[in-house]
């Protein structure tokens, strides 16, 4: 099962909330708001794809593929009915 992004940010802000002291809550709060920018600016600029549409582009290859199967039986027949009325 796919994570989302926002997940994976919540994650992290709560594993940076537990190693940091009380003492530093406000450095903290910063610290936290800047990983959140920082990885929210990484993963916008990565090329993703959601996976719903993936999921339709390998119904799209599954019927291309089974399409060209199909067409490489005729040519391979009516290759070989050609061999068979040429001799």
């Amino acid at each position: 099962m796919a994570v989302s992004p926002f997940e994976v940010l919540n994650t992290i802000h709560q594993q940076i909330g537990q190693l940091l002291p009380d003492v530093a809550k406000s450095a903290q709060e910063d610290i936290n708001t800047q990983a959140k920018a920082t990885l929210a600016s990484v993963i916008s600029k990565l090329d993703l794809v959601t996976r719903e549409d993936f999921e339709v582009q390998q119904q799209v290859l599954l019927r291309t593929r089974e399409k060209l199967e199909m067409l490489e039986k005729r040519v391979a027949d009516l290759e070989s009915r050609l061999a068979g009325k040429v001799e």
